[in-house]
Formats: C-alpha cells, structure tokens, sequence
C-alpha cells in the first residue's frame, strides 16, 4: 500500500485562488484515505494541502531548507507536524522525492515542474522504483501534450504519468495502485 504521499505544488497562492480549495480537499481526501501527506512545507498549495490534512486528523510532513538568517526563507506552514530540514534546495527536493511512495503534482511553477521532471526521470532510468505520479487537472495537460507529439518521449515513458481531475479520482488510483 502506498502509505507517503509527496505533493507538489506553487508556494505562490492566494487563498481566494480556486486551486488553493482543490489543494484543501486533495489534501482532506488523502488524509482520510489514510495516506500521510509530504510537501514543500511552505505556503500555498502546500499550505492548503497541509491544512486539509491536519483538519482530518492526517499526520502531515514538511521538508523545509534551512534558515540562514536575514529571513530570506519562508516560514513553514503552521499544519506541518513533522519538518525534517536540509541545508539545500537540492536535498529538500531529493527527499520529496526519494522519501515518498507516491506523487501528486497541482498546479505550480518551475519548483514543481523541477520536482515532477526529478521523479519522472528517477523512475524512468529506474533509479527509483516505480511509483504513482498523478497530475491534477488541465494545468499540466498541455506540457504532457506537447511530450506526446513529439518523438522526444516513448509511450512507456509517458505511461509513468497519470492525470486525474478530482481527489477521489486520485484516491482511487493510488487504492488501485499495484506498482
């Protein structure tokens, strides 16, 4: 069973953004289902993921980078149970990757395309095995589009990807997930 699931998603939300709400609930629904939610441990979609998980009682974790002082960094959301901490960008998303049995990808920037991107490779050269990466709604379908049209990606390389529009389309997979 897939028990840890990372979230990827844009620090750079508002809360009356629509996203902000299907973050909540992607996160309520996993909570419920079981699953113990991993993200960015920052604001935005991974706030609104942690809140709807710590609202149903999940255990949520945050990996966060170190702060150096001078308050560059941001501050880590106040749902986040568990925060491991690393020195670096570069270590933060290896755990994000490494540490989880499953990825959701919402919407969000060059972070999360990076984080995407990093796990799709891992499983694909098989330095990691393979495990659910899910894609939520229309956000990231034209990228995947443009991958499928093109002779740059094999069709095995894009059956890793999977893209669901609703949480309980996602707990279903992941339910259903068999590696």
């Amino acid at each position: 069973m897939v028990k840890i699931i990372a979230v990827y998603g844009s620090a750079r939300l508002a809360l009356d953004n629509p996203v902000y709400q299907q973050s909540y609930q992607m996160g309520n629904a996993l909570a419920q289902a079981g699953y113990t939610v991993m993200t960015g441990g920052y604001d935005g979609v991974m706030g609104a993921v942690s809140q709807g998980a710590a609202e149903a009682k999940g255990h949520v974790i945050g990996i966060t980078v170190q702060r150096s002082g001078q308050g560059a960094e941001r501050k880590t959301n106040r749902w986040v149970k568990e925060e491991i901490q690393y020195p670096s960008m570069r270590e933060r998303l290896h755990h994000l990757v490494e540490h989880a049995d499953g990825y959701i990808a919402m919407p969000g920037g060059i972070g999360t395309l990076q984080e995407i991107t990093e796990a799709w490779q891992l499983m694909r050269i098989k330095k990691i095995p393979r495990r659910p990466l899910v894609l939520y709604g229309d956000f990231w379908q034209p990228v995947l589009i443009r991958f499928m049209d093109s002779d740059y990606v094999s069709s095995a390389e894009l059956d890793l990807i999977r893209i669901c529009n609703t949480p309980d389309d996602i707990i279903a997979y992941l339910a259903a997930w068999k590696g």
